[in-house]
């Protein structure tokens, strides 16, 4: 989950409107997070050479950062992408097999689908802790009796049901390609599945943050001094 883009990732869900370009870090955004993935696949596709597949990506990925270095802009977006696209090259190259390329994006998924459900499951819904946090509340929604709070609480369970069927969704399309080891498919589903599904989710979190009364409206006095940004 990107939060790290200014106004983009789950910072967006806060926002008056809804800029789904901003939201997944715009252009250059979508293809540093994708284009490697792609260019592997067809690289691979074209010439059955895994070192020859990972290393181009890899040096794309250095390229994003030079560039941003010499356009003095943040670097660490490209530093993570760099960070991915070397853990998938290590997968794949260590594996012979060209589907392990998408294998660490599959277990991270995975990872998170679990722990959004154990979150459910005992009623702690994730997303309203880390959404919770970005509104200058991280907790009190979840124990407050305020009519608000209990509304924000139902919405966070329903934010977090989103997400759920996201990394869950995500998983179940893409494993019987990694059984069957369809590398052309796997790359498909990392450009739909990746920034598409992602922005859909982030609108739909975003209708359901919309609505929500202020924080303040349910915090006592003293809990709302305290998560006032200009409380010191």
């Amino acid at each position: 989950m990107d939060t790290t883009t200014p106004g983009g990732g789950l910072r967006a869900v806060l926002g008056e409107e809804f800029d789904a370009w901003k939201a997944i870090g715009g252009v250059r955004g979508v293809v540093e997070a994708n284009v490697p993935a792609l260019v592997f696949v067809i690289i691979y596709l074209a010439t059955r050479n895994i070192p020859l597949a990972v290393l181009v990506p890899l040096g794309m990925a250095v390229l994003a950062i030079l560039v941003r270095l010499m356009q003095r802009i943040d670097v660490m977006p490209a530093l993570g992408g760099l960070f991915v696209v070397g853990i998938s090259a290590f997968f794949a190259w260590r594996s012979g097999r060209a589907e392990t390329y998408f294998l660490p994006g599959f277990l991270t998924n995975a990872a998170y689908a679990v722990g959004v459900t154990i979150s459910l499951l005992i009623r702690r819904p994730i997303m309203g802790y880390i959404i919770g946090m970005l509104r200058g509340d991280i907790a009190s929604w979840r124990s407050a009796t305020h009519p608000a709070a209990r509304l924000t609480y139902r919405r966070y369970t329903r934010i977090t049901w989103l997400w759920l069927a996201m990394f869950a969704g995500r998983v179940v399309v893409q494993l019987p390609f990694f059984i069957s080891g369809n590398t052309a498919a796997l790359g498909v589903i990392k450009i739909i599945a990746g920034p598409v599904l992602f922005c859909l989710i982030l609108w739909a979190t975003w209708l359901l943050v919309r609505g929500l009364p202020p924080a303040s409206t349910y915090l006592e006095p003293s809990e709302s001094t305290a998560a006032s940004p200009s409380a010191s």
